[in-house]
């Protein structure tokens, strides 16, 4: 049931960022007067429309996106004074002139001059960076929301669990016939705050983990146990440990593996909890994860060979991967039924989680529809700074303004690029059912 319940959930999410990405592009068409003829959410068979003035909203089968239809998105040949012309000849040539017709068609008396590729650029530009510009509007409320109010997993000095055994073997599981851990023979108990170590504060497990690691053999601990300061002498022993550096990070090697080597062994440790974090640090937040994001996108190609590798093949999925919605929906289900270990143990900690798998889906909607090719919205924006620099070369050489820029030509490129898509999505979604991403429980 929970696993369901985390289903719901982000499809809900997922609909509604749709659903605010289109009204990114419908809210500016209005304004700047573009005549819109359809608002929809998903695509396919319409579930439920109803006509609102001259825009019919509607809700389709398929919610794998949606759209807004704004009339005179194509404009007429510019040597052709606004009629189509029937000699064409060439299957590109056909296929931009019938869409020319279609657009054509839309335009009824007195829509003439509420057509959108008569726009300024610089409006045209606003109704299509709309829709992108909403889904990172949503990404950084809900990160600012998770920083500020539900805070990020941070390791606490808190304690979580004592090692009943110190093994010299650190392979060994079994504790029988090992010597007793010196957490436990010091008295430390679950649920204790590690205060201080040698006198030293410290302030997370990363701090206590280094302060222990560099301790001589005999250490003292100030702990707090429900309010009441007590010091816990201990004798530490050594074991190979993963080392610890001053700025809280593991040391790495030239293979960009941790650095194990003997160290103080104390046998305890940290609870991770959720600690929020001022406003200041949100705005380096969401950067960084737009950065992360495109960085991704980037490396597209080469992730989507290694999904094609773990889809048929037994390769394993790569956890910064990227999934289709079945595979979103996936993690948030195991997200709300608690199977991915400590982090959504707690009821902030699924919160976080929902809302940042949510947060990566809009940011991952905004990169992509910046991508400068048709159909995505960064193809529309690419033709209208193009008309817009063609318009300023002409004022400068006192040249007339020119005829808008004809986006229909680049239809061969919107469809290679829509089945393109098509094939990645179906590949995604093959990939999530077989072999799907597994994150660390």
């Amino acid at each position: 049931m929970m696993y369901l319940l985390g289903v719901l959930i982000m499809a809900f999410g997922v609909a509604l960022s749709i659903a605010l990405h289109e009204i990114g592009h419908l809210v500016p068409a209005k304004k700047f007067r573009v005549k819109v003829t359809q608002y929809m959410v998903g695509f396919g068979p319409t579930i439920w429309s109803r006509r609102r003035g001259e825009t019919e909203y509607g809700v389709k089968a398929i919610p794998l996106g949606g759209y807004v239809r704004m009339i005179g998105m194509f404009p007429p040949r510019p040597k052709d004074g606004g009629r189509l012309r029937a000699s064409s000849t060439g299957r590109w040539s056909q296929m931009a002139d019938q869409a020319r017709a279609e657009s054509m068609e839309e335009i009824g008396p007195g829509d003439e001059d509420r057509v959108f590729y008569k726009l300024p650029v610089w409006q045209r530009i606003i109704v299509m960076f709309g829709g992108p510009l909403m889904n990172l509007a949503i990404a950084t409320v809900l990160l600012t929301g998770i920083l500020v109010l539900l805070g990020l997993p941070q390791g606490t000095a808190r304690i979580s669990m004592v090692s009943e055994c110190a093994p010299t073997d650190v392979t060994v599981t079994d504790c029988a016939g090992q010597p007793a851990s010196p957490a436990l023979l010091a008295g430390l108990q679950e649920g204790d705050v590690i205060e201080q170590v040698n006198g030293v504060p410290v302030a997370s497990w990363s701090e206590a983990s280094y302060a222990i690691q560099n301790s001589p053999e005999q250490a003292t601990f100030v702990v707090n146990r429900d309010g009441q300061m007590l010091e816990l002498p201990a004798t530490l022993v050594e074991r190979e440990r993963p080392v610890y550096t001053a700025d809280g990070t593991f040391a790495l090697d030239a293979a960009g593996e941790p650095v194990m080597e003997p160290r103080r062994y104390f046998g305890a440790s940290g609870s991770i909890e959720y600690v929020a974090q001022p406003i200041s640090e949100a705005p380096a937040f969401v950067g960084g994860a737009v950065v992360d994001t495109a960085r991704i996108f980037l490396k597209l190609p080469e992730k989507l060979v290694g999904v094609y590798q773990a889809a048929f093949g037994d390769q394993e999925r790569d956890a910064e991967g990227p999934m289709s919605v079945v595979g979103v929906g996936r993690v948030a289900g195991e997200v709300t039924d608690g199977s991915l270990g400590a982090l959504t143990d707690s009821i902030e900690g699924k919160a976080a989680m929902l809302l940042s798998l949510l947060a990566s889906l809009n940011i991952a909607l905004f990169v992509f529809n910046m991508v400068p090719l048709l159909p995505l919205d960064g193809g529309h924006i690419a033709g209208a700074l193009w008309e817009g620099v063609k318009k300023g070369w002409a004022r400068v050489r006192g040249r007339p303004e020119p005829h808008p820029v004809d986006i229909a030509k680049a239809l061969p490129v919107a469809y290679t690029v829509a089945i393109a898509l098509i094939g990645m999505t179906l590949l995604l979604v093959y990939a999530d059912l077989v072999n799907p991403i597994r994150l660390a429980g």
